[in-house]
């Protein structure tokens, strides 16, 4: 109503074109980074119908805001649990763009998922304000049944060890990212579960213990760039995006570039990157 998230839409709008995407959908971007993923569907579904995508261009913009999202949040946890705003700021913006470029040029290239996504969830145009408002109170309802039912399928998969296994499986490629085993416990658990997870048990954990600042930047590096692997991952999927970009290539991608910033760590003062 009062125009601003157009504004800031204009700001990053340019932004996008890079990507093969919109520029309206620079806005699904800022409410992502502004409020969270939840946000950033509702966002979507209210100018789909005339923005539609193709799965390739869905996934691009869904890992986009995997990389960039709930910043409010999530970055002040980090700060909260040792590392400094500007550095995890800068690996989950430009590590999620960078990210995002190299994506679509794969299925540019590949010429692959061009087909249009059909998502349901979506306001028509033109209502009164009444209409409206049921039309967003139906969204949240399907919003927060997908919430639900991703909560019931995480603590299932918990109790029947699914999430241990998935740790198992992660801690030989971790450790060679330099992680020490004094928070690799915690890094894999932020892994699966969420950056707040993750990065709270850091915080805890960085009270009672000596733990190196090197190894708890290394930490919230990697769970900037991949956490809440199982949920998130479901959501984007969910709604249409192409597992092998939301998973397995955004696994490839964050494993190099935390293997890269190991390598520039040690050139870099670690007054920069740590409290």
């Amino acid at each position: 109503e009062t125009n601003l998230m157009p504004l800031i839409g204009d700001v990053f709008q340019p932004l996008m074109y890079p990507l093969g995407l919109p520029g309206e959908m620079s806005l699904v971007w800022v409410t992502a980074m502004i409020s969270n993923i939840y946000g950033r569907l509702l966002a979507l579904s209210s100018i789909y119908a005339h923005n539609p995508l193709t799965i390739a261009q869905l996934t691009t913009l869904t890992t986009l805001i995997l990389f960039a999202h709930t910043f409010l949040i999530e970055i002040p946890i980090c700060k909260k649990a040792g590392a400094r705003i500007l550095p995890i700021f800068l690996i989950r913006f430009l590590g999620g763009y960078i990210f995002a470029i190299l994506i679509n040029l794969f299925y540019a290239l590949t010429n692959t998922n061009q087909t249009i996504v059909d998502i349901p969830i979506i306001t028509p145009q033109n209502l009164s304000l009444s209409t409206w408002a049921i039309a967003e109170v139906k969204k949240y309802l399907i919003i927060s049944i997908i919430v639900l039912s991703l909560i019931i399928l995480l603590d299932i998969l918990e109790k029947i060890k699914v999430i241990e296994l998935i740790n198992k499986l992660l801690y030989p490629v971790i450790k060679i990212l330099g992680i020490s085993k004094e928070v690799m416990p915690l890094t894999l658990i932020g892994m699966t579960l969420g950056l707040a997870y993750g990065g709270g048990l850091i915080i805890a954990e960085s009270k009672e213990k000596n733990i190196p600042k090197k190894d708890i930047f290394m930490s919230l590096a990697l769970l900037s760039l991949f956490h809440s692997i199982i949920e998130d991952s479901l959501l984007m999927i969910g709604v249409g995006a192409d597992w092998f970009g939301v998973f397995i290539l955004r696994f490839i991608y964050s494993i190099a570039l935390m293997l890269i910033l190991k390598k520039l760590i040690n050139h870099i003062p670690l007054k920069y990157l740590v409290d």
